[in-house]
């Protein structure tokens, strides 16, 4: 995009933030009872969302002159490796395949949820926060009438993969049928229509699914939040333990938890993987082994999900992460795509809208597939505002973000990693 025109954009974000301003003025392994299992293969029919190959059952790669093959070891039923920025899906494997997500459904419920509530905000946890967590749960180890901080218990969610966590969250925003049905609309609008949530922690519940495609839009979407960036890359943490009573003083320790995401942490048979940055790990009974992670490597950011391997040997999904993003970062620029990751759904009408196309022309080449979402946060702000009374004047406010949208989604297409991954190189 021309120098000008990437500052005219700005100029007319700056001055729609301020008339709004003014108007505001006035897994571990859970031990879930299975649901029905899956198919044995792949559904003739899938999804096209991203490009009609994508919909194909099979490995859909595309190599040019120099391009390494793929892994010939991978086992698992479903997997996706993508461009982080462009949005090119470099290969794919049954990438629409609807399969039980296990824990890797906290990321669409911190997509969903995070924005939510300040991270400073307190919680006494009441016995009702806790029910209906399943049978065999991970958890990080919540206490009835103990107080944490939201911090704490997203912490709790992605470190530990705490069900615990996830449920004294959703009480808080409103119940586990409210935050549910929010998760499934958000979904949509993010076009992961293999999604369907009937559980916000992912334990294995008949008619959960999600696939390879739709976790990586999800944890695409998430990534462009700052402070899901924070937890998805925290190795380990201090979580408030049990208040207690020591020599007549009231004490309440803290103890540690570690991520669970081995390529973040490393095991004892296995290296951190140079450049990872997180995302999210899962494993249950009818999931088997899922992750989605991503990883920067000389200025380039990839996403790879891989949905249960058929091959049981230990950390078996972190190796063959790991295989598809060594293959990914020396094939980017020697294949061509077999699809995208598509835009949301409101990003994606506000580019159809006249004139936006003309604004992001600099940047056409990559738009298509970009799925960046900074301009998410604006219209969440505007959504709170509005029930603070801001009513019809943020209506006719939003109509200028709608126009505007198109363009700084191709403005801010970029979203920084954490320093973490500058240390792994």
């Amino acid at each position: 995009m021309p120098a000008p025109l990437k500052q005219t954009v700005r100029r007319s974000l700056l001055v729609v933030s301020a008339t709004l301003a003014s108007l505001a003025l006035t897994a571990p392994v859970s031990l879930a009872a299975p649901s029905p299992s899956p198919s044995a293969t792949p559904p003739a029919n899938m999804s096209t969302v991203g490009g009609a190959r994508l919909g194909r059952a099979g490995t859909q790669v595309a190599l040019a002159g120099g391009a390494p093959v793929l892994p010939k070891d991978l086992t698992a039923r479903s997997w996706i490796v993508a461009d982080a920025e462009s949005g090119d899906v470099l290969a794919a494997h049954n990438a629409h395949w609807r399969l039980p997500p296990a824990s890797t459904m906290k990321m669409l419920f911190a997509d969903t949820v995070l924005p939510r509530f300040p991270k400073t905000t307190q919680h006494k946890v009441l016995p009702q926060d806790l029910e209906g967590i399943g049978s065999g749960s991970s958890m990080v180890g919540i206490k009835e009438n103990e107080t944490y901080t939201v911090h704490d218990l997203w912490l709790g969610v992605f470190l530990r993969s705490g069900n615990d966590a996830v449920h004294v969250l959703s009480s808080m925003n409103g119940g586990i049928t409210k935050t549910v049905a929010e998760m499934n609309e958000h979904a949509e609008e993010l076009q992961a229509l293999d999604t369907h949530v009937e559980s916000p922690d992912g334990y294995d519940a008949s008619g959960q699914v999600s696939s390879a495609y739709d976790l990586t839009l999800i944890a695409r979407s998430g990534l462009q939040k700052a402070d899901f960036r924070e937890y998805c890359s925290t190795l380990t943490a201090k979580f408030p333990g049990e208040t207690k009573k020591k020599k007549g003083k009231t004490v309440r320790e803290t103890f540690e938890i570690q991520n669970t995401n081995r390529l973040l942490t490393g095991d004892y048979d296995m290296s951190q993987y140079q450049g990872i940055a997180g995302v999210k790990n899962g494993n249950t009974t009818n999931a088997g082994a899922t992750f989605t992670g991503v990883a920067e490597r000389d200025g380039r950011v990839l996403l790879v999900t891989v949905m249960n391997p058929q091959k049981t040997d230990h950390n078996e999904v972190y190796r063959e992460t790991a295989a598809l993003f060594d293959w990914g970062f020396q094939a980017a620029g020697k294949v061509q795509p077999v699809g995208e990751l598509v835009p949301p759904k409101g990003t994606a009408q506000a580019s159809a809208q006249p004139g936006a196309n003309d604004a992001g022309s600099g940047d056409a080449g990559q738009a298509g597939g970009a799925g960046n979402v900074a301009e998410k946060p604006v219209a969440s702000a505007v959504t709170e505002d509005g029930a603070g009374g801001m009513g019809v004047a943020l209506a006719v406010a939003g109509g200028l973000l709608v126009l505007l949208a198109g363009a700084a989604f191709l403005v801010n297409r970029r979203w920084p990693l954490p320093d973490l991954v500058r240390r792994r190189r």
